[in-house]
């Protein structure tokens, strides 16, 4: 049984796993071991890997799960002690997963590590999935040491100090396999875009803690594997609302319930004032689903293990932080 479990999940994503994963087969050795989930993709994913790679571990799930749905089945399926999840556009080099492993041994507090992300593009700066690792703000927009909303820093090294962040990037996010399942494993409902956001607020609510470790890194495409559109919109905005319902605190749900309406509305305008209106309604779709979804929403949060305060939460707004001019993250945290 190998310590750690690289699992990356494919769907008709041979061009990225052809550009991508002899990187990670050829920099993951020794105690750990590569596994392919594959999401039943419909181009020849699986017949490549099979002349390419024999000697990979395939998992072939019966039908595409999302994101969230194709790693629980997949998680279920090994048995290593750590788990490593990897999109199948990202590029490892030499040392890439060690020290993150060696994190992880050294606190059982630590639930879950993020290496560094950086552009396969351009690869001098933070890429904006991750960066050197992740917040959210009061009303629950994301942000990076290395990126605030759409400005993405370049990487001089001023970030270099492990830290305890609020999450990190599903791109590349390794974790304790028993403490993803003890606090209830990725939300399926979200299939796609802030479950690993999600899972994280709810190992530091169950008492765990989450590090980014910028000593290894890694290098991310960025939207390969789900490109931009009024469907990544739609689930962006659907899920955050969905996980702040589930993990908020009483007075941040508040606070939610009577600003976010007022900026998602004006932020749906906008897109059709620059002649988006797909994503616009995808705005107006996030909502109405967000509200069907009450009651279920309902039930979740009161299953929600609630053992410790959560801290790294940025109690102001990270949207206006950004329109006053403060674009770099700095010592703000």
């Amino acid at each position: 049984m190998a310590k750690l479990s690289v699992v990356i999940l494919n769907y008709n994503g041979r061009h990225h796993l052809e550009r991508f994963l002899g990187s990670v087969v050829a920099n993951t050795s020794g105690d750990a071991e590569v596994v392919i989930a594959d999401n039943h993709s419909t181009d020849d994913s699986l017949v490549w890997l099979r002349l390419n790679y024999p000697e990979l571990r395939v998992i072939a799930l019966d039908r595409n799960y999302g994101f969230a749905g194709g790693y629980n089945r997949a998680l279920s399926e090994v048995d290593s002690r750590y788990v490593l999840l990897l999109n199948s556009d990202v590029e490892v080099t030499a040392g890439w997963w060690q020290p993150l492993v060696e994190t992880l041994d050294s606190d059982p507090s630590i639930a879950a590590v993020a290496p560094k992300l950086r552009s396969v593009e351009r690869r001098d700066e933070f890429e904006y999935a991750g960066a050197a690792g992740g917040y959210i703000d009061y009303l629950g927009y994301p942000f990076c040491r290395g990126r605030i909303l759409s400005k993405v820093e370049r990487d001089e090294g001023q970030y270099d100090t492990p830290k305890e962040v609020f999450w990190g990037s599903g791109a590349a996010l390794c974790c304790r396999r028993d403490c993803f399942f003890e606090v209830g494993a990725f939300d399926e409902t979200f299939f796609a875009h802030m479950e690993e956001i999600d899972l994280q607020w709810r190992m530091q609510l169950a008492g765990y803690r989450i590090l980014s470790v910028p000593s290894a890194t890694v290098y991310h495409l960025g939207g390969g594997t789900l490109p931009a559109s009024s469907f990544k919109i739609y689930l962006n905005h659907r899920n955050n609302l969905a996980m702040l319902f589930k993990c908020s605190s009483p007075v941040q749900r508040c606070v939610v319930a009577i600003v976010r309406p007022f900026t998602d509305m004006a932020e749906a305008l906008a897109h059709l004032l620059t002649l988006h209106p797909h994503r616009a309604w995808a705005v107006v779709r996030a909502w109405a689903t967000f509200i069907g979804w009450h009651r279920r929403l309902a039930m979740a949060r009161r299953e929600v293990v609630r053992r410790a305060d959560v801290k790294h939460i940025y109690r102001f707004s990270i949207v206006v932080r950004y329109l006053c001019g403060w674009r770099k993250f700095n010592s703000m945290m």
